[in-house]
């Protein structure tokens, strides 16, 4: 792990269950958007960027075989 490299540890969806905002390790809540950069950019660990069906990008959980730390099934804020 890098040094300043924070986690997701919460979500917030909206009405379709889609998840629209992030929070990370150290409290900060990110939009979707914020987040896609800081996953971009490095300073996100356990994640990585992937192609929805539509072409957009998609913030995705790294496998490592335990479903209880993907992003759908974190806690809510």
């Amino acid at each position: 792990m890098k040094v300043n490299q924070e986690t997701f540890v919460a979500v917030r969806k909206d009405g379709d269950g889609d998840i629209t905002h992030f929070k990370t390790s150290s409290g900060r809540e990110l939009d979707y958007e914020q987040a896609l950069a800081e996953v971009q950019n490095g300073t996100i660990e356990g994640v990585n960027i992937g192609e929805a069906r539509n072409g957009r990008p998609v913030i995705r959980g790294n496998a490592d075989g335990d479903p209880s730390n993907n992003l759908d099934n974190l806690q809510s804020f």
